[in-house]
């Protein structure tokens, strides 16, 4: 089910964004310019319509800065769950960066580290990489606040009532990004929003990266074991027919009568390789 709004009474009353502030003109005065051209920047998003309360949750960046939940009020937060081995992780963080240093006033990027080689890696990763936005490690409590996470990068959208209004799975067009942080900001009153049901069951996204799969034990392989795992799981294809690679297979067809001994022959060839 879908309900369609443009920018308004009728859309804060019903997605609740009336602390947001009032309507302004689009890109109005002293607005930031859209960094994506207008090609990348969809005409309507998609956004909850029943969006769920981000619950109280306090992370320590690396830099050992607290960052609580009352900090993140008032601005739109990109939560972003990613891995220093993950492509389609390492393909958006410049998109990332250039949305961080658009929006410093606006939006808040936090990126999530599920990186099991300590923190020395994803410190030299960020440094490489010039990460302007806070990075935090994965923990229990972070993952009970933002559930569900088979798959990287995974991004939930909150707005700037501490409401989880989208999630996003896989390499999402960055203009998207920008067109919700604009909506939910004020920012532009040009952009339409279609509020639809929340929808965890649907199919993986070529570009993500999966880290859960369905009926497939790795929790008695290694840090290393299991990261060549999932690599080859989300890269090699299922005999089936389906045109997916084994990652993809398994959670779109967990019946799949092809993909499950596939994945854990693959799986035993790792672990035998050591």
């Amino acid at each position: 089910m879908r309900t369609r709004l443009t920018f308004g009474g009728l859309a804060l009353a019903a997605i609740g964004l009336a602390a947001c502030g009032g309507a302004v003109n689009e890109a109005g005065d002293g607005a930031p310019a859209p960094v994506f051209d207008e090609s990348s920047r969809p005409p309507t998003i998609q956004l909850v319509a029943d969006p769920v309360t981000m619950p109280s949750l306090t992370m320590q960046d690396l830099d050992g800065q607290l960052i609580t939940t009352d900090d993140l009020k008032g601005k739109v937060t990109l939560v972003n769950f990613w891995a220093t081995w993950c492509g389609p992780c390492r393909a958006e963080i410049p998109d990332l960066i250039k949305l961080q240093d658009r929006y410093p006033d606006q939006m808040l990027v936090i990126g999530v580290s599920t990186d099991e080689g300590g923190v020395a890696i994803v410190e030299d990763f960020a440094t490489e990489y010039g990460i302007n936005y806070p990075i935090v490690m994965a923990t229990p409590e972070i993952r009970r606040a933002f559930p569900g996470v088979t798959a990287l990068p995974t991004s939930f959208v909150v707005d700037p009532e501490g409401r989880v209004v989208q999630t996003h799975v896989g390499l999402i067009n960055p203009g998207i990004f920008e067109q919700e942080t604009r909506f939910l900001t004020a920012l532009d009153t040009s952009i339409t929003v279609d509020l639809v049901e929340e929808n965890r069951l649907g199919r993986l996204v070529n570009a993500a990266h999966a880290t859960e799969i369905p009926g497939l034990d790795l929790s008695g392989l290694t840090s290393a074991q299991r990261e060549i795992a999932l690599q080859r799981l989300n890269e090699e294809m299922c005999d089936c027919g389906c045109g997916l690679t084994l990652a993809q297979c398994r959670i779109n067809d967990p019946s799949c009568g092809f993909s499950l001994p596939l994945a854990e022959e693959l799986v035993e060839s790792i672990v035998s390789a050591d």
